[in-house]
């Protein structure tokens, strides 16, 4: 059997809405997203000046770039009930503004401590960002098409490393202006733009559909009706308040298999520049190329990838499929990085693009599986304990890398989290419905249709 398009059986007003909510929402949120990933991620950048310049080991710097995702996890949850009560728009606007401070706060670290602190900081200033966001997209977004946009949300991952890595090549170069070191200039420069977005959110961003007076009368009631009736058809007969989703065992699932991933994520993109950096004599610049390389071909990937997974409706074996593409990536990185410079950037290419890839039909499902308060609630304690991964992989390749003298093994236990996760979410995922949004029909009939044992999972 062909498997259709999930926009084949919207009607001309169904694609046009969408068409025009993807035109006024995406190009922003993909904006915000941008530059959060790019002000948690510089330093892996800023460590190849910064290290030498206040004195850090790999295993500190590991530590200390990790420790950003405990003070994210600490306060993931409680920020995510302070978006449900005052409003999407609201919330992420002063998420930005508080992240831009510390962000540019970084420049004032002068040693191990005053790095833990900042780095602490600023993860608990960006807590709740991502689980606002994808919980932001469910209300706009029907389930049958919301892979496609987490995709397309996701891109910025990708982009962000692409066009961040030469800029912040670039910016190390600024040492001595105004007495400052080139990384200092680096989180400043970067910093600033969140605060500024933050003041400009509020008016950007609109609440929920029926707030949309940027769309047509019959758009506007098409889209509300459309949401509320996929959102009653989840309801029947499950518990939807906050707390049912901190309580319920798919969230519980689902964070466990997000932390596989997300070692992943941010073992690999946190030591990326520093892994580049020993492939042979770069400058920070050109370092800055390099790395931006294997991130471009993953952006384009990632695109791809997404709608696929929504052309098909298996999500499950999308995630899976990624995760073991990342691990060979990372395996074979590991034991080509003394041998040649070339095949091992090939290798790395490989592990971003299958690490990328991954993120968006994965994350789909459990924002499926859960919906109302308790979506905002679960999605927020899968983003939180799953992103502990960013807090314990970094520091254990660190660790890894001090005790060896090289990057390999640290890439070999990056594969090895990434392999397990991937059968684990097989495993689990393969046969529950949110696993499957059946193509060509609206969403909650192809949850029902795979509940009914009514998805061939050969149909790949």
């Amino acid at each position: 059997m062909t498997a259709m398009n999930p926009a084949d059986h919207l009607d001309e007003l169904g694609q046009r809405t969408l068409r025009k909510v993807r035109g006024r929402l995406m190009p922003l949120i993909v904006l915000l997203y941008f530059i959060a990933y790019l002000d948690r991620n510089n330093v892996g950048f800023a460590k190849l000046t910064m290290s030498e310049d206040i004195g850090l080991s790999a295993a500190a710097y590991g530590l200390g770039a990790g420790i950003f995702f405990l003070g994210y996890a600490l306060l993931e949850i409680p920020s995510n009930a302070g978006m449900y009560k005052f409003g999407a728009r609201k919330w992420i606007a002063r998420i930005l503004i508080s992240w831009g401070i510390f962000a540019t706060a970084m420049a004032l670290v002068n040693g191990e401590v005053t790095f833990y602190i900042i780095r602490f900081l600023l993860g608990a200033a960006e807590a709740g960002f991502f689980p606002a966001m994808l919980f932001y997209l469910t209300l706009w977004f029907p389930a049958r098409q919301r892979v496609t946009v987490l995709g397309i949300f996701i891109l910025a991952q990708p982009i962000s490393n692409a066009l961040g890595a030469p800029v912040s090549g670039l910016l190390l170069q600024m040492d001595g202006i105004w007495g400052l070191q080139g990384w200092q200039w680096l989180y400043i420069i970067e910093g600033i733009p969140a605060i500024l977005l933050g003041l400009l959110t509020p008016v950007l961003m609109t609440d929920k559909p029926s707030h949309a007076h940027w769309l047509a009368a019959d758009e506007r009631e098409w889209l509300t009706r459309t949401m509320d009736e996929e959102l009653a058809h989840k309801q029947k007969g499950q518990p939807h308040h906050f707390l049912a989703g901190l309580k319920d065992s798919r969230t519980v699932a689902y964070s466990a298999l997000y932390f596989g991933l997300v070692c992943g994520i941010y073992g690999l993109g946190l030591w990326m520049p520093t892994i580049v950096a020993a492939l042979g004599k770069f400058s920070t610049t050109e370092v800055g190329f390099i790395v931006a390389i294997p991130y471009t071909i993953a952006a384009i990937f990632v695109y791809y990838w997404g709608k696929r997974s929504d052309r098909t409706g298996n999500r499950v074996l999308h995630a899976s499929i990624s995760m073991v593409m990342a691990a060979i990536g990372l395996i074979a990185a590991g034991n080509l990085v003394q041998v040649n410079a070339i095949l091992a950037m090939i290798a790395l290419t490989l592990a971003a693009m299958g690490i990328y890839s991954a993120i968006a039909p994965f994350l789909a499902m459990p924002s499926t599986a859960l919906v109302g308060a308790a979506a905002a609630a679960g999605l927020a304690m899968v983003n939180s304990l799953g992103n502990l991964g960013g807090f314990v992989a970094p520091y254990i390749v660190g660790v890894l890398n001090d005790a060896s003298g090289d990057n390999r093994s640290g890439l070999v236990f990056l594969a090895a989290c990434l392999g397990v996760t991937a059968i684990a979410t097989y495993l689990y995922a393969r046969k529950r419905p949110e696993g499957h949004v059946k193509p060509g029909t609206p969403a909650a009939v192809g949850e029902e249709a795979v509940a009914a044992d009514e998805f061939d999972d050969t149909k790949y």
